[in-house]
């Protein structure tokens, strides 16, 4: 089983790379499942129905989020009708919507878990660590052993942590949210593989997507400004990941690291 998992999509720009390219991606790599991480990909805040149903057309089988999640309000209203949108699973037990889902392929039981890291992140969630833990034990009493987790985390330190704490009970735990790819790509001892942050689909010439005289303004007046998604070529990131199905544990991480001109 070879798994796909492209970071934070940022808007047009990160969207139109996306329809264009992951087909060719897919075929390249021999992809027998996909994973986005759409949270950005409205504008560069939250996602719309209109986009989710656009991913998962062009060819994702889930789609994951983070922090953003509730930025565009349609969402909420669409959230319990499409199961393979997810939030993150340590929201309280009345959030609508659902942060894993478990899907029959051609190669066997895939499951997908989206949790929020608790470091310098708002809101403040549960515990992901006795959550996403929890959540994997109820997946592999269902005979899951095909176990993805996209973990929306700031500091480096909870994202790498929560590798090792998953370590061998599941295929692969991949950070998302600083929408800057990390170089450390491991199998991790127990064979569960892991990369700190994969990175975002969005404008390379950029501060993390959006217009780099925004940002540095407000970094050197401390004065309030939007923040416009950035223009020009798309960098698109994410791993790939090749899965054994009998054991569910991880045979190889790929970085995918590609600026498209």
């Amino acid at each position: 089983m070879k798994l796909l998992f492209l970071g934070d999509v940022v808007g047009e720009p990160g969207r139109t790379a996306i329809f264009q390219e992951l087909n060719r991606l897919q075929e390249e790599h021999e992809i027998d499942f996909t994973v986005i991480n759409g949270e950005n990909s409205a504008g560069g805040k939250g996602i719309t129905a209109k986009i989710t149903k656009q991913l998962l057309e062009a060819g994702a089988d889930v789609i994951t989020t983070g922090d953003h999640v509730w930025d565009q309000r349609e969402i909420v209203e669409y959230f319990p009708t499409q199961p393979r949108l997810l939030r993150p699973i340590n929201y309280g037990p009345d959030t609508v919507g659902q942060g894993s889902v478990i899907l029959e392929t051609q190669g066997g039981k895939v499951g997908v878990i989206n949790a929020q890291g608790r470091t310098f992140m708002n809101p403040p969630l549960d515990n992901p660590f006795t959550v996403v833990e929890e959540e994997v034990r109820r997946m592999r009493e269902e005979g899951v052993l095909m176990i993805f987790v996209d973990f929306h985390a700031e500091t480096t330190s909870e994202s790498i942590a929560m590798g090792h704490a998953l370590d061998g009970s599941v295929s692969a735990v991949i950070g998302t949210h600083t929408h800057v790819q990390t170089a450390d790509e491991k199998i991790l001892p127990q064979g569960t593989a892991h990369l700190t942050d994969a990175g975002m689909c969005g404008p390379d010439l950029s501060i993390l997507g959006r217009e780099v005289a925004s940002v540095v303004w407000r970094f050197r007046t401390g004065m309030p400004t939007r923040f416009p998604v950035a223009k020009g070529p798309v960098r698109l990131c994410g791993a790939v990941i090749e899965i054994d199905p009998l054991t569910g544990l991880a045979s190889s991480i790929l970085r995918v690291n590609e600026l498209l001109e």
